[in-house]
């Protein structure tokens, strides 16, 4: 039994290096020196010279990518987390006509391919003239069907009697979702948070499609003219990688330990 342990944790670790070497690899490379980056036998521990770093930062646009980025992933956050828990909330106390075939509609916009509405979407931001705007990389994903679904399951299981207790004191729909059904629903709150930020932080083909100008592009945009700038200087592209991975890690540690709990539906803040 013992044995049949270790052989499964030794596994479990040669897994966890396979997928982690790639990333470790581009580790070495940005921090590598010139001819290091093309040594024979090749270099496995990081020299430390940050000068491809300070080139990436103090000649190229990266700050104002980055800054862009910052932007349309806080907003779309904020936006999100406002219409899930509004719209979770709607679906999950509220009676009202036709409650049940909205909530499965909503779920099945989540099996609708994104590319499959390119067209359509280019032609109506087109014609509101919201193309190469920070709104076109915002507004359309305000809304989060995912988030409006693990809102309503956490809205779904508190416990009826908060909601006369608050109408007894004459606290509204909107004062009890935002003192009391949102604090419940902590981690909720974080995992739509963790996921639509790196969703956004990671968007590329949207914004390559609807903006032209590098002014109002995000950083997965520029890491691909980077691609084109830089051509072999593997120590430059893979500083520019790195240095817009470094946000999207500090997020997630920060908040991974509420991912399982968020997706189970377990830790509402609810003692039962």
């Amino acid at each position: 039994m013992r044995l049949s342990r270790i052989a499964h944790q030794v596994a479990l670790f040669l897994v966890a290096a396979a997928f982690s070497f790639p990333l470790y690899w581009v580790v070495v490379t940005a921090f590598n020196t010139h001819g290091g980056v093309y040594s024979i036998p090749p270099r496995f521990v990081p020299s430390l010279h940050t000068g491809a770093f300070t080139y990436v930062v103090s000649h190229t646009d990266w700050l104002r990518a980055m800054a862009n980025t910052i932007l349309v992933s806080g907003s779309t956050v904020l936006l999100v987390l406002v219409t899930s828990a509004m719209a979770g909330y709607a679906l999950a106390e509220l009676n009202f006509r036709g409650n049940n075939l909205l909530f499965l509609m909503t779920i099945g916009v989540m099996m609708l391919p994104g590319q499959a509405l390119l067209v359509p979407q280019y032609s109506v931001a087109l014609h509101l003239h919201l193309l190469n705007t920070y709104a076109i990389q915002i507004l359309p994903f305000a809304a989060s069907t995912f988030g409006v679904f693990l809102f309503r399951q956490f809205f779904k299981g508190l416990p009826r009697e908060y909601w006369e207790a608050a109408r007894l004191e004459g606290v509204g729909h909107l004062r009890y979702i935002r003192r009391v059904a949102v604090p419940l629903a902590r981690p909720a709150v974080v995992t739509v948070t963790l996921l639509t930020f790196i969703t956004s932080w990671n968007q590329f083909q949207w914004p390559l499609i609807m903006t032209t100008s590098h002014s109002v592009q995000p950083i997965e945009v520029a890491l691909s003219h980077y691609m084109q700038t830089f051509e072999a200087n593997w120590r430059k592209l893979t500083s520019a990688v790195l240095l817009a991975l470094v946000p999207i890690v500090i997020v997630f540690l920060a908040l991974q330990r509420h991912i399982v709990n968020g997706v189970a539906g377990r830790d509402s803040g609810v003692n039962r």
